[in-house]
């Protein structure tokens, strides 16, 4: 018995011993990718992977040695999807890679089928005549394709975002949309559509790029194409989502935070290492790297933003919650891991001095200076609108995003380490001198 209690013993001192010496949690922006990605994966918005995502987030910041690390929750509305298919059905059948647009609404459990009507712009759609689509199923095509500023995704993405709306009105049973994407696999991509004012979301999906490829060759042959659809995403009702904030304190807490965001939520397809888990890591391996040689002057303060895909209600949640608290500066990332090549900066006049400083350090890392106005994104620019902070937007290369941008192969292994951790070295040089800056950055006009 007592040799028992002396193995116990020995089991318990060499237990103690390894947590004492256990290896620090790791700051670089790789293993915070690869970990939430890993250990969390998807977190698609008022899910229980969210908030699974939510405390792994809390977990991580306090262990990094982030102070006053803390979760503000809000309720949005819950969506999920359901089953996703659907077939070309005539002139010669063929399946279609598709899924459901975020806030879809959803066909009956045995689909709906009928005549397939293609558009090959959103203008083409638009110009159909209400009543015309009445028991057809619509498919509006768009020519998005890669660019290093990823531009094209404001107009390319509208078929998504209201091309559902439209087709309604159009009397569509259904609408199917080549994705919002740059690529020619047989990855669909998903995204959020807008909801009408009045009556029922039409049934939305988007198709790959390569059956998008399909659909418009048999268009072009003029022969009557007939598809089958089904998808049954359901509304959840009001459920929870919800920010995490955490600070890493400056030296004199009577200059205002510099406030750096990305996004915790993200789409169910993939596993949201691209969109937007590399953006957490971004900011958060910066933040410590611009003060790894000591404290810096002024506070930043993290915000890993909930709820951004539907609809960005994380960062509204945010300005309104901390409307009262003065920003000196917001800056985001929610572009990828490729490399920073160009910076848009929003200070006032009277700081031109300090603009110039920064453009002058990033010029040194082969990073120009563009002449675009920086609204800051859908995390932070609520903040930066409603306080007139200056705005910094480091922009990365987005050659390659939207390839994989909202689908199941936006996973770790589109993550470059190499231009990875370029963005932090761009990001903690501008942090460094902002957090070192000890006169107020002033609004803007």
């Amino acid at each position: 018995m007592n040799k028992f209690r002396k193995i116990l013993a020995l089991s318990a001192s060499l237990a103690a011993s390894a947590s004492l010496h256990a290896a620090p949690v790791p700051a670089d922006a790789y293993s915070i990718v690869a970990d939430l990605t890993t250990e969390v994966g998807q977190r698609l918005a008022g899910t229980d992977r969210e908030a699974a995502a939510r405390d792994w987030a809390v977990a991580r910041l306090k262990a990094l040695g982030f102070a006053k690390v803390h979760v503000e929750t809000f309720p949005i509305p819950g969506w999920e999807r359901g089953e996703e298919k659907a077939m070309i059905t005539a002139p010669v059948p063929q399946k279609l890679a598709v899924t459901a647009l975020g806030h879809s609404g959803a066909t009956p459990a045995g689909g709906v089928s009928g005549e397939l009507v293609y558009f090959p712009t959103l203008d083409a759609l638009k110009s159909a005549p209400d009543g015309s689509l009445k028991g057809k199923i619509a498919f509006v095509d768009h020519a998005f394709k890669p660019a290093q500023d990823g531009a094209g995704y404001g107009p390319f993405g509208q078929p998504r975002r209201i091309g559902p709306i439209i087709a309604a009105q159009k009397g569509a049973a259904a609408l199917l949309i080549r994705s919002a994407g740059t690529d020619h696999t047989r990855d669909p991509h998903t995204g959020v559509t807008n909801a009408p004012k009045d009556g029922a979301p039409l049934p939305a999906g988007a198709v790959s790029g390569t059956d998008a490829d399909l659909v418009a060759r048999l268009a072009a042959k003029g022969q009557v194409m007939r598809v089958a659809v089904t998808l049954t995403p359901r509304f959840t009702g009001t459920v929870t989502s919800g920010n995490v904030i955490a600070d890493l304190p400056g030296k004199d807490p009577s200059l205002a935070p510099i406030l750096v965001g990305c996004h915790l939520d993200s789409w169910d397809l993939g596993t949201g290492a691209i969109d937007d888990a590399s953006g957490c890591a971004i900011v958060t391996a910066a933040a410590l790297q611009a003060s790894k040689d000591g404290q810096l002057a002024r506070s930043i303060r993290v915000l890993w933003a909930g709820s951004e895909e539907i609809g960005g209600f994380g960062g509204q949640d945010y300005a309104k919650v901390h409307a009262k608290e003065p920003h000196a500066l917001v800056m985001e990332s929610d572009s990828g891991a490729d490399r920073v090549y160009a910076t848009e900066m929003a200070f006032a006049p009277a700081d031109k001095v300090l603009a110039d400083k920064l453009a002058a350090a990033l010029a040194q890392m082969g990073i120009t200076q563009s002449l675009g106005h920086p609204e800051g994104g859908e995390d932070v620019g609520y903040t930066a609108v409603s306080q007139k902070t200056a705005v910094i937007d480091l922009k990365q290369d987005a050659t390659r995003y939207f390839d994989w941008h909202h689908t199941p192969s936006d996973t770790l292994e589109r993550i470059d380490p190499v231009q990875l951790q370029q963005n932090v070295d761009a990001w903690a040089l501008v942090l460094k001198i902002l957090g070192n800056e000890t006169k107020a950055i002033t609004k803007l006009p």
